[in-house]
């Protein structure tokens, strides 16, 4: 099922995001700032990841992307990319199990062709086992850039459609690399940086931006509180005024 766009539709608003997604940044800084090697820092990062996915469940979120490693996580050292990579493999099979077990299906999404074969191969097999899982939605963005999406998504409607001259947003939306989810109602980047990184450029059209100047590895239940709180104060008019919310409001 392809999710509506909120440039077309005004989806509908809850008091907790429905899809909340991440940019877990600042591993390697907390690790240099402990004086220990920043491989510590992802893998103290992989412990927040589960503990992040307890508390959406926990508070009924629906969706949760996590932005793993980004197109551009190529041009660092190549022993933090083995590492990188080698710590993957290692979270995959360690907490596939205990996902199914919970009801979490997983989602990995990206250009997977240049990982090794064994690490294509336990994602796939990962993605099945739980493939009929409703409880929560955990999306990993594993070498994926938003350019990259809407690129790969127009290719493939190219590649359907070779005589055609030009398309729609809905023409293009069902071949994007997330079109199984709706659009994230929240966006959270830890480590201070502010800015979105080449991460879900289509789908974070309407969504709530929500910065922290905390690591990732010190992200927790109550930081994501934090940025709930925050959420549930925005106006999320999609275009309308807030005149016309209010009406909304008391029509209701």
């Amino acid at each position: 099922m392809t999710q509506s766009s909120s440039t077309q539709q005004v989806p509908v608003v809850s008091a907790v995001p429905n899809h909340i997604a991440i940019i877990m940044d600042g591993n390697g800084r907390w690790a240099t700032k402990r004086f220990l090697p920043r491989v510590a820092g992802h893998a103290k990062g992989v412990e927040t990841v589960r503990n992040i996915v307890e508390a959406c469940i926990d508070r009924g979120i629906g969706f949760l992307t996590l932005f793993a490693f980004s197109s551009e996580n190529w041009r660092r050292p190549a022993d933090e990319v083995s590492l990188l990579m080698r710590l993957f493999i290692t979270a995959l099979d360690r907490e596939v199990s205990r996902m199914h077990a919970n009801g979490i299906r997983l989602k990995v999404v990206g250009d997977l062709s240049r990982f090794e074969v064994k690490l294509q191969e336990m994602i796939s097999q990962a993605e099945r086992k739980t493939a009929e899982n409703t409880r929560l939605t955990v999306t990993i963005c594993a070498n994926y850039g938003g350019r990259w999406d809407v690129t790969q998504g127009f290719n493939k409607l190219l590649a359907l459609n070779p005589e055609a001259t030009a398309f729609s947003e809905d023409q293009l939306a069902p071949h994007l690399a997330m079109a199984y989810a709706p659009e994230p109602d929240l966006f959270i980047r830890t480590g201070g940086e502010q800015r979105i990184s080449n991460f879900l450029l289509w789908q974070l059209a309407y969504t709530e931006l929500y910065f922290t100047e905390t690591f990732w590895p010190d992200f927790d239940s109550k930081k994501l509180d934090d940025a709930i709180a925050s959420y549930q104060q925005r106006e999320r008019r999609f275009g309308r005024t807030s005149e016309q919310l209010l009406e909304n409001k008391k029509a209701s």
